[in-house]
């Protein structure tokens, strides 16, 4: 088969792990950025263009979409699902996923644990606010962040108020979550391929951060997860629309607590921690189904 990944730094470990696990199937792989592709919209004949060429006989794609580029990356997903093209991760589901309150909607209607969580808009009653999930300390995230950025721990109330303050003097909408203390800066990442558990990880904060997003210092380790934890991530990644999802969770004393489903996780830690062929996984997803 002829296989794209959309990727906008062909030398990340995720992109090339892909390419190496398509060509190790006996497929062959391209990387293409999606931001420089060019959309000729046509009824009878809708094309990507790339590098003025357009792009033909592609049997699938594999979308690696950057935050920062969701509208433009979606876009390109979008015009491959018109030319029939099959994807891993769909531009709906895509959508959903960046969306922080809808996805968080989408979980808590599909019976999924997620930590007590409030959006307002720019509430002047701030301390109502954070009352109603259980005071300080309390979480207070940007619904644009990403990689633990813009995510702050408010340890009194008085500094919740200030922070939410300062955000909507910025005209930036966050929502306040819960703090589960039990959870110790820890968290766990589910990785789900086509509706089953390829590999999990423990993610651990670095000392004194209390977000544990390898990104910002964490660690990773292989762990097992309990039976309710495989089956959240599976429904998770299910209510969302995603068939390829890392589902981060935190183990609190009532369960597992769904606190974001990633549309487009990293590949390094998870391989890492697990010794698993996540993107060989990957691609035999895209055997299975085109």
């Amino acid at each position: 088969m002829n296989i794209v990944v959309l990727s906008r730094n062909s030398k990340l470990y995720s992109t090339r792990r892909l390419v190496e696990a398509c060509e190790a199937r006996g497929h062959t792989a391209r990387v293409v950025n999606h931001v420089k592709c060019d959309i000729l919209i046509e009824r009878k004949n809708p094309q990507v263009i790339y590098n003025g060429q357009p792009l033909l006989e592609v049997d699938a794609i594999i979308p690696r979409i950057g935050a920062s580029v969701t509208f433009y990356g979606t876009a390109v997903v979008r015009q491959f699902e018109m030319m029939k093209v099959f994807t891993t991760t769909e531009s709906q589901a895509l959508v959903r996923s960046r969306d922080k309150l809808r996805s968080l909607q989408i979980l808590t209607r599909s019976g999924v644990g997620i930590p007590k969580t409030v959006f307002t808009n720019y509430s002047k009653d701030l301390g109502r606010v954070i009352d109603s999930v259980g005071g300080a300390p309390c979480i207070i995230k940007l619904l644009e962040g990403t990689q633990g950025l813009g995510v702050v721990l408010a340890e009194t109330k008085k500094a919740a108020i200030a922070v939410c303050e300062a955000f909507n003097s910025l005209k930036a909408r966050v929502i306040v979550q819960e703090f589960i203390q039990e959870s110790r800066g820890q968290d766990v990442r589910a990785f789900v391929v086509d509706g089953r558990i390829v590999g999990a990880m423990k993610r651990t904060g670095k000392e004194g951060e209390f977000r544990s997003n390898l990104h910002r210092g964490g660690t990773a380790e292989l762990i097992e997860l309990s039976h309710e934890e495989e089956v959240t991530a599976i429904k998770a990644a299910k209510a969302i629309g995603l068939d390829v999802a890392g589902v981060d969770m935190l183990q609190s004393e009532r369960g597992p607590l769904v606190i974001e489903v990633n549309s487009s996780p990293g590949l390094e830690g998870i391989e890492r921690a697990t010794g698993q062929d996540i993107a060989g996984e990957m691609v035999k997803f895209i055997e299975r189904r085109v």
